[in-house]
């Protein structure tokens, strides 16, 4: 693949409100969330079809929730004022990462727009809520954010050949805060840039995992903001490789599975290009993607976290 944009890409005439959009979350404690889906302005209970919104449901039972709303089996569920928001899904077995997919992204990192896809991974560990706090690693001094549209599979995927097989193969989109530690992912690398990209509450998701027909994810615009200021402001119709090739290329050389999280680029505006300040205790990063949501992360020093630990 060359990265070209020859693939078909439109915009919907007329954008739909959030609340006619079918979307699922997950809300609760940490280990203890409640799977739900919001559908027509309302919120339901998906315990009676699922544990939880993981690869199983994903690719087995999600099928099932207009039958089971029209036959009355979900219960409406009562979001509480100050509850946590989980990531929309259950831990995944594995989260892939695209870098420099966005042109102007990869020039402020100094580097040519890639000619293959760039691939490299977080662990699944790092998975967070969107509106959870994070701390700033012990020793880190370039935290940094990064916010993607988040690809979330929904059916096994293997030697994809076609556009129409990856979208076939695709759950739904969310809102991901991709963060980075750039003195280790780049310094301190040895040529690959994990390490900066796992620290716990390094991928806070969500709030929401929109279905893929409600949205036209090749034309979306995704902004963040620091302390209110604004960073990053661009559209999906950017992308140097679509989320077909995207889904294809790396159907080529590994097996996805349902559940999976694909992070598909981050555009400009970010601390790595020299023009912002990385990140700080008491900082406030905010994160939306249209249709698809919006997530906020304050940010906590490493000592200062340790202290209220100890407290």
């Amino acid at each position: 693949m060359n990265g070209s944009k020859g693939m078909m890409r439109g915009r919907a005439k007329e954008l739909p409100s959030m609340e006619d959009i079918l979307r699922f979350a997950r809300v609760g404690p940490i280990g203890e969330e409640v799977p739900v889906v919001e559908y027509d302005g309302k919120t339901y209970d998906l315990r009676p079809l699922t544990a939880d919104i993981d690869g199983r449901f994903l690719a087995d039972q999600a099928r099932q929730i207009l039958p089971a709303l029209s036959a009355g089996r979900l219960a409406p569920f009562v979001v509480e004022a100050g509850a946590r928001w989980g990531a929309p899904i259950a831990r995944p077995s594995a989260i892939y990462c695209i870098g420099m997919n966005y042109a102007a992204h990869a020039a402020e990192s100094g580097s040519a727009p890639p000619e293959h896809l760039v691939v490299f991974m977080k662990a699944p560990s790092s998975l967070a809520g969107p509106y959870d706090d994070v701390t700033i690693p012990r020793g880190s001094t370039k935290t940094d954010w990064e916010v993607e549209l988040g690809v979330v599979i929904g059916a096994r995927a293997h030697e994809l050949d076609s556009g129409a097989g990856a979208r076939a193969a695709i759950a739904g989109y969310t809102v991901v805060n991709d963060l980075s530690e750039r003195d280790w992912q780049i310094t301190r690398s040895g040529g690959q840039w994990s390490k900066g990209k796992s620290a716990p509450g390094f991928c806070p998701a969500g709030p929401w995992l929109v279905t893929p027909d409600e949205v036209d994810a090749d034309d979306l615009r995704l902004r963040s903001w620091v302390n209110g200021s604004q960073r990053q402001d661009s559209r999906t119709n950017d992308l140097i490789f679509s989320i077909e090739e995207v889904l294809i290329e790396l159907s080529s050389v590994l097996v996805l599975e349902p559940g999976d999280l694909i992070l598909t680029g981050t555009p400009a505006g970010v601390a790595f290009s020299g023009r912002f300040p990385y990140l700080a205790h008491g900082d406030v990063v905010e994160l939306e993607i249209e249709l698809v949501g919006r997530q906020r992360q304050e940010f906590v020093g490493y000592s200062e976290a340790s202290s209220h630990t100890k407290e």
